[in-house]
């Protein structure tokens, strides 16, 4: 039953399971054959060794917390066994060689990919950037007016006739919002506004918010007046009839919009988990990680964000920095994060979650080594703050929660055309751009084939090459319109923002 444990690294002291294990099962691993002494779920660890009390538990290389009792090789290794080694302090150095290292190897990669990147079909604005996607958005400055902007997109997409429809994304803020807090949401709306994704924009107010409608035309700034329009719906007599004449403007400035060919250097892309499971180290996160090498290679742009997601498997990161200015950046993104923890009395390791553990992820670290895999081997070329966009090609790291509709609004706002979103457990939600879905078992595969648009499960059985090959075609093909994404085609798309203040 060798194929039914895997060891991730030579340093590993677990390997987990790829399929369930029956107490009494004798297995194989690298050579050396016993018995589990319990029964092993699927994604779940087991002792390849005997682990005394205290002594680190290794996986993916690391650490990932250290043993709470005495555990024989063969015994399932989990929560109830493990604890977790990190607090709230940390040091952290900058690993020059290892920087160096990761540079030489994403240089090898771009000669590989110099003179045959591929190309996408895209819509190219008028400001050189490119948008996969022609839908018209309608953007609430404040939460009073969601229902307005509701009914707005029903008749939009019941009369305009536009490819990619009319979407309202709605939210609850926009007043009664103090300092960063107001000034977050305020950056998220505006990025959304200049998204490229949407060939037009209608910017929907009330008239009495803090956000008012004159200062946030100034945070949003230069605009194509054709294309994006605003509506205060206080000072309209009939604001739906306003809305609907807007929209109808908007509409016929798209008209003429043709998609071209230009170079995937242009594409970037988002690259975030939820509902992980044990296999996601093993399956679908690498699988994105060796996209994200790719698109890097060819000039495209990355970005990993969930940093409470990164503590334990920082400096793996860290050691990616192409300078010791970008080392500084993430080690600041870190320890910011673990403030906003800290100042809410909370500890920074309080995760995995219960769907998480049931997949058998034990501790933070765990979830965290898995995690980051995301990112695949590609230098750390930027580090963001939340609502900036993205201006530097390579992989980018973005300030924000793990939050999966927070995350995905975050990653949108920053700049990404779409989002890769592997998932162990499942879930049906959306981006407002084009959000893949990325299973790391079969099961789930095949259980929600209206949620999950690859089964990154093949990467245990065939050739990671050709698997990746087989994603880069999917992902072509969703940038250039010819496949829909699964939460495309439900109609699921919203957004949320991160929220850390009063409500007035």
């Amino acid at each position: 039953m060798a194929s039914n444990l895997i060891r991730i690294n030579s340093r590993d002291n677990v390997a987990v399971a790829i399929k369930p294990l029956m107490k009494g099962d004798v297995v194989t691993v690298d050579g050396d054959t016993f018995s589990v002494f319990s029964d092993i779920p699927a994604g779940h660890k087991v002792a390849l060794s005997d682990i005394r009390k205290d002594e680190p538990v290794i996986k993916y290389g690391y650490p990932i917390g250290a043993a709470s009792e005495d555990i024989k090789k063969g015994c399932h290794v989990h929560a109830f066994n493990i604890h977790t080694l990190l607090n709230e302090n940390a040091e952290y150095h900058y690993d020059r060689k290892a920087a160096e290292e990761a540079i030489r190897e994403a240089e090898d990669d771009r000669i590989r990919w110099k003179d045959h990147i591929p190309t996408i079909k895209a819509y190219v604005r008028k400001d050189g950037r490119i948008g996969i996607r022609n839908a018209l958005w309608i953007i609430p400055t404040v939460g009073c007016v969601n229902r307005i902007a509701m009914q707005l997109e029903s008749w939009g997409n019941e009369n305009l006739g536009l490819e990619d429809g009319v979407h309202a994304y709605t939210h609850p803020f926009g007043c009664s919002q103090l300092g960063d807090d107001h000034e977050n949401t305020r950056k998220i709306l505006s990025d959304l506004v200049h998204h490229p994704n949407a060939g037009g924009v209608l910017v929907l107010g009330l008239g009495c918010e803090n956000n008012t409608m004159d200062s946030f035309k100034e945070l949003i700034g230069e605009v194509d007046p054709d294309r994006v329009k605003f509506l205060v719906t206080q000072e309209s007599g009939d604001e739906v009839a306003d809305g609907r004449k807007l929209l109808s403007q908007i509409a016929e400035a798209m008209k003429g919009d043709r998609r071209e060919a230009v170079p995937m250097s242009k594409l970037i892309v988002g690259f975030k988990c939820g509902g992980s499971d044990g296999l996601s180290g093993i399956t679908a996160n690498p699988l994105v990680g060796r996209f994200c090498n790719e698109l890097t290679a060819m000039g495209g742009t990355g970005i990993l964000t969930e940093v409470p997601e990164m503590f334990g498997a920082e400096q793996v990161l860290m050691n990616r920095a192409v300078n010791e200015e970008i080392y500084e950046k993430t080690v600041k993104l870190i320890q910011d994060f673990k403030h906003y923890f800290t100042s809410h009395g909370q500890v920074v390791y309080e995760n995995p979650s219960p769907g998480n553990k049931a997949g058998g992820i034990s501790t933070l670290e765990d979830k965290s080594l898995g995690c980051v895999q995301k990112g695949g081997r590609a230098p750390i070329t930027a580090v963001l703050g939340y609502g900036e966009r993205v201006t530097t090609p390579g992989l980018n790291l973005l300030s924000g929660p793990g939050n999966d509709i927070v995350s995905t609004t975050d990653q949108s706002a920053a700049g990404a055309h779409m989002i890769l979103f592997t998932t162990g457990r499942g879930t049906p939600l959306g981006a407002p751009v084009p959000t893949v879905k990325i299973a790391t078992n079969h099961d789930l595969a095949e259980h929600k084939k209206d949620w999950i648009d690859f089964d990154a499960s093949v990467m245990l059985d065939e050739d990671p090459r050709k698997v990746t090959e087989k994603l880069i075609t999917l992902i072509i093909s969703i940038a250039n319109g010819e496949t829909r994404t699964k939460n495309e085609i439900n109609g699921y798309s919203e957004i949320s923002i991160f929220k850390d203040g009063v409500v007035l």
